[in-house]
């Protein structure tokens, strides 16, 4: 079980937050931060789609700017954010139409200067939950027709990245033993409904599945975790995670078309 011990993992979240405040360290962080989507939309214009993904891991090199018995606990911590910039990377190159492409571009550019600084306990929240959707969306429509094994790691790779980082806000003494939990049964769906793969346009169903499941607990977890839950909201967030699970299991066609 991969659990960080409590001084590492301060030392970690000390290290990953502080950024350069002068100097050229500083000017170079501001223009990649900003040019980072750009680039990459050229990049991926010019069929060129590996060193755009590369450049997204060449920005993180300041995770290994430390000891390197910290590199797995920053590679953890930076997970969230190298496999969205990675997932839209991806949706770019996977269109040949160049609105699309700006499209994922400007959320890319979203999600680099407006969300991912933030690092109030909703937006962390906010960064996890996109952050599983995302990804989740890219797997399988990049790669949805490999391997059952090769599925059922990455959605435990990206089930787990995701819930280490919701946590990581609500000082969870136990969030590696949760986020293993919520891994296990992503990856167990997806060893299941691996098996038959059905899209709903471009999304695959266990994306959805698997979205409704974490959206609602999540949400339970943060309300609890703030003091808002109360037995009316309770019952209303399993009303709704409820009915999006049955009309997904009456409405699916289990033959193995995909729609």
């Amino acid at each position: 079980m991969l659990q960080l011990p409590q001084p590492l993992h301060r030392l970690t979240n000390i290290t990953i937050a502080r950024r350069p405040r002068r100097g050229f360290s500083n000017l170079a962080h501001i223009i990649l931060t900003v040019m980072l989507p750009i680039l990459a939309y050229v990049l991926v214009r010019i069929d060129f789609v590996a060193v755009a993904i590369g450049l997204v891991i060449l920005s993180k090199w300041r995770m290994f700017a430390v000891r390197p018995r910290y590199w797995l606990a920053n590679l953890v911590s930076n997970s969230i954010d190298i496999l969205v910039a990675t997932s839209l990377i991806l949706f770019m190159a996977n269109t040949g139409e160049q609105w699309w492409q700006l499209f994922w571009m400007g959320v890319y550019m979203l999600w680099t200067v407006v969300l991912k600084p933030r690092s109030d306990t909703l937006s962390v929240s906010a960064q996890a939950m996109l952050g599983q959707l995302i990804a989740l969306s890219a797997l399988y429509l990049k790669f949805g027709a490999s391997s059952t094994v090769w599925l059922v790691l990455g959605t435990w790779l990206i089930a787990y990245a995701a819930a280490r980082h919701f946590l990581t806000s609500f000082e969870e003494p136990h969030a590696a033993l949760i986020a293993h939990v919520w891994a296990y049964f992503a990856a167990s769906l997806a060893y299941i409904l691996g098996h038959w793969l059905i899209f709903y346009g471009v999304v695959a169903q266990i994306v959805v599945i698997l979205a409704t499941v974490g959206y609602g607990t999540a949400a339970f977890y943060y309300l609890d975790a703030t003091g808002r839950t109360n037995l009316l909201v309770r019952r209303e967030l399993l009303a709704i995670m409820g009915a999006i699970l049955t009309l997904i299991i009456v409405l699916s066609n289990w033959k193995g078309v995909t729609l």
